[in-house]
């Protein structure tokens, strides 16, 4: 496990620069004075590490001194060509790229390692978009993929669901979910999210902005998802559901509501039960929600979403009602 933690420190200090003891603990989980052991042991064995003194101090690496990618595990070799899929990559024109390092790399591992580092790519594929969904190809998605790595202001005119607007962003990120791109960007001082494929017209300017270190996109998206599913499901409702409602709720409620669905023990005289759930901010958004359900859910509160549901249901089923007086017609 030692050696193991030895060559992490290594490979670390290789690819920040420099790191501080603190840094290094917590990346190893051990303690500071543990990796004050563990960079005596490399400096001993000859590593040139060296430490800078003060408050932005920390240990780094002699300039030019490179660790080769012998040391790496199977499995590290394995997740190095999984993280070369070929959708994105090529979405963002990166796949010629990606191949040629992919080459290189796969020269640089031993022999042992090489067989199932090529068995990855030909055992997993992904497919981004959802099912019966399409892949989209934004007009400008390498553009701004070019201005999000060399840190260069954009100029977008953007349709939105409102309105067309005009804006000048200084683009932090792209993320891709669920076969969308979306750009994080910095706009008025407020990180904003833009589908890529809503933008009309995109030109990358000479003007560089300097990105905060302190942004994580990973950290920003998962905060901005779980405000959105917030913000869409903000009321609360009660709802009798059937054995069958139950399976139709599990496969086709939205992930948000059901991980925060509470089911009450039990069953009713009909061998229904009683959950609660997130619903949708207006009454209408949330019967419809329901609606997909069928006659296997029932809403027992609120009052106003109850009334919704029969004011939509009866309508539905007057307009139904001449079916079968049509059939009997045409027989």
């Amino acid at each position: 496990m030692r050696a193991s933690r030895l060559f992490s420190i290594l490979t670390t200090l290789q690819a920040r620069g420099q790191v501080t003891a603190l840094e290094l603990a917590e990346a190893c989980e051990v303690s500071v004075r543990t990796i004050y052991r563990d960079i005596d042991a490399l400096a001993a064995a000859g590593v040139p590490v060296y430490a800078d003194r003060g408050a932005e101090g920390g240990y780094r690496l002699l300039d030019g001194y490179r660790v080769r990618l012998n040391g790496l595990s199977q499995g590290e070799a394995e997740a190095l060509f999984m993280a070369g899929l070929p959708g994105p990559a090529a979405a963002l024109g990166l796949d010629a790229a990606m191949v040629a390092a992919q080459t290189k790399l796969m020269a640089a591992l031993p022999e042992n390692l090489r067989p199932n580092a090529r068995g990855m790519q030909q055992r997993f594929h992904l497919d981004a978009p959802g099912w019966f969904g399409e892949t989209e190809e934004p007009k400008h998605l390498r553009a701004i993929a070019g201005a999000v790595l060399r840190e260069s202001m954009l100029e977008i005119r953007y349709q939105s669901w409102k309105a067309e607007k005009r804006r000048r962003v200084a683009p932090l990120g792209l993320v891709l979910k669920g076969g969308s791109w979306y750009l994080a960007g910095l706009v008025d001082g407020n990180v904003r999210t833009y589908r890529v494929a809503r933008v009309l017209d995109c030109a990358v300017l000479e003007t560089p902005f300097a990105r905060s270190a302190e942004f994580d996109l990973a950290a920003y998206w998962r905060a901005s998802i779980e405000r959105l599913e917030a913000e869409l499901h903000p009321n609360e409702a009660t709802v009798r559901l059937s054995p069958l409602g139950l399976k139709l709720f599990d496969a086709l409620a939205h992930p948000y509501v059901k991980a925060r669905m509470q089911l009450a023990d039990g069953t009713d005289a009909d061998g229904w039960r009683l959950a609660t759930m997130p619903v949708g901010k207006t009454v209408w958004h949330a019967a419809t929600e329901l609606l997909r359900l069928g006659a296997e859910a029932e809403v027992v509160a609120p009052p106003e979403l109850r009334e919704k549901m029969a004011e939509l249901t009866g309508a539905m089923a007057a307009r139904y009602a001449d079916a079968p007086a049509r059939r009997a017609a045409r027989r």
